[in-house]
Order: structure tokens, then sequence, then C-alpha cells
């Protein structure tokens, strides 16, 4: 049986370097004001997408499934007053983001050591071998870099949507997105035998 957090991993593709649909999903429902947003129905709308988030930046199915979950119970705890933002869901990623840095920062080793036993063993979200060698090249970016990149990329937000959760300017996210494309073309020309 395929987690949750497979399907949306799988769904990322690096040729989306090229082209990027636009995404209209985090914009507010006009019909629906998110007040009347439940939790329950927050979490099983958001809870696919904050996972595959997780994972591109945590490169750990169980780093980011303890990371979504933080952020989730984050999200349980201020319900009341997250409810009534323009995008409950910008904040769950901003959370997600800033949990999944600080895990790769607190635990560098014990990651390691969770990556190459995953390795070992069969992964339960498998990415196709190029998508692998992509986001694996956006884990060696620094920490801000690669959230721009797996919210632009996987999520496919906007630079204002981006900017949004990370909660810093448009040019910045801009600036993050120029310097992790060169970065990670760079990486994937040196590992490529041609």
């Amino acid at each position: 049986m395929e987690s949750q957090g497979a399907a949306a991993a799988s769904s990322a593709h690096p040729s989306r370097w090229q082209q990027r649909p636009v995404l209209a999903a985090v914009q507010p429902s006009a019909e629906a004001p998110s007040e009347s947003l439940s939790f329950d129905d927050f979490y099983r709308r958001e809870h696919r997408h904050v996972l595959g988030l997780a994972f591109v930046l945590t490169g750990n199915q169980w780093v980011a499934e303890d990371t979504a979950q933080e952020a989730f119970t984050a999200a349980f705890r201020h319900w009341r007053s997250i409810v009534a933002y323009d995008s409950p869901g910008a904040w769950v990623r901003r959370v997600t983001c800033n949990r999944a840095a600080s895990v790769l920062r607190r635990r560098v080793r014990e990651a390691k050591a969770l990556v190459r036993l995953a390795r070992r063993t069969q992964a339960y979200i498998e990415l196709d071998e190029g998508d692998e060698a992509f986001w694996q090249a956006v884990r060696r970016l620094p920490p801000r870099q690669a959230q721009a990149v797996a919210l632009y990329y996987l999520e496919d937000y906007s630079v204002r949507e981006i900017s949004e959760i990370l909660d810093c300017s448009e040019g910045t996210v801009k600036s993050h997105l120029s310097r992790a494309r060169d970065s990670v073309a760079r990486h994937l020309r040196l590992e490529d035998p041609q």
C-alpha cells in the first residue's frame, strides 16, 4: 500500500523547472470563509501536501511524518487564530519548513544514519531515478533555498505565495530560487556521466 506522502512526492518532476502550472488553491475561497473550516476538514485537505513538502525537505519518510505531525499539532493548538488567517495552509507550510530546518540542524548525524538505512531497505516513498537525484541535490541546498524550491516545484506555489509562507520578500524568494537553480544545475552536471 502506497503511503499518502508517496503520492505527493512521486508527482514531482525536475522538468517542472521549465514549466509550472498556475495554482489557485491557496487563494481564500469566496464561497466559504476560512472561519467555517473545521480542523478535521483542513487536516484531510492539507495533510498529503504538507507531508510531501516535509519529505522533499528532509529526505526521510519518518522524519517527514514527524515534522508534518508537529506542524499540524501546532495548528490544532492555535486553530481559533489560524482559521481566521487568509491562508491557514500557508501557515502550516511555514511551520513545516521551519521545523524541517530545525530537525536537520539538530539531527545531522541521526538523519544521515536514517537515510543510509532507508536506502538499504525498501522505501515507502519512491521517486523516479531522475527525481531522486534532483531532490537529493535540493536537500544539499541551504534550508531556505530548499524550502523555496520545494514550494515552487512540488507545491506549485507562486513567488508571492512562497514569500507569505516563508515570511520574506518576493525578491528574496526570487533570489533563493535563482541561486538554487544554479546550484542544482551545477550538481547534476557533475553527476552526469556524459
